[in-house]
């Protein structure tokens, strides 16, 4: 995971620094064909070119990027995650757990969506 050094080395909390880590640890341990990158300064990962799942850090939280269709498709259920989230993006607040089974079905959904696309983004 060396692609996501310098990103996680940029993070001045240790506990934000180890729990983003930690996360895209298990990506990448759950979705092993996933490929890692840094694009637009955030760790993401892609499939055959396409774009999967990003993550950032904010002072709050993370952020959690898997594009509208996929937060709409989930909405009630990162309701009852206890995230809140707008049109792009689910916010994770460093007080609460990580709902890794909600992360790998997100992931999973849009593997499978995108399984066609030819581009970066949806349209």
């Amino acid at each position: 995971m060396e692609v996501f050094a310098d990103y996680l080395e940029g993070i001045d909390q240790s506990d934000h620094r180890n729990r983003l880590q930690e996360i895209l640890e298990w990506v990448k341990e759950k979705f092993p064909t996933l490929e890692p990158a840094v694009k637009w300064n955030q760790p993401m990962f892609t499939d055959h070119g396409t774009f999967i799942i990003g993550f950032s850090v904010t002072k709050h939280h993370i952020s959690v990027a898997p594009e509208h269709v996929t937060i709409n498709h989930f909405s009630e259920d990162i309701v009852q995650a206890g995230y809140d989230y707008t049109k792009e993006l689910v916010r994770i607040k460093w007080k609460h757990p990580v709902d890794y089974a909600l992360l790998e079905k997100m992931i999973a959904f849009n593997i499978q969506d995108k399984a066609d696309y030819t581009t970066f983004w949806r349209k």
